[in-house]
């Protein structure tokens, strides 16, 4: 699960949350999560096309 964190960190340049309350940290998360997944599945896409 660490390696999903440095990614986000180091790759997608996620450092700090732009919003306060709980709730808009959780809706701005989910969508840095679902960035990566996406991104995740576009390289495995593009891997099996090849």
């Amino acid at each position: 699960i660490e390696s999903c964190f440095g990614d986000i960190k180091h790759n997608m340049g996620f450092r700090r949350f732009h919003l306060r309350g709980l709730k808009k940290v959780e809706t701005e998360f989910s969508l840095v999560a679902m960035a990566h997944n996406l991104r995740k599945l576009q390289i495995k896409q593009e891997k099996t096309a090849v």
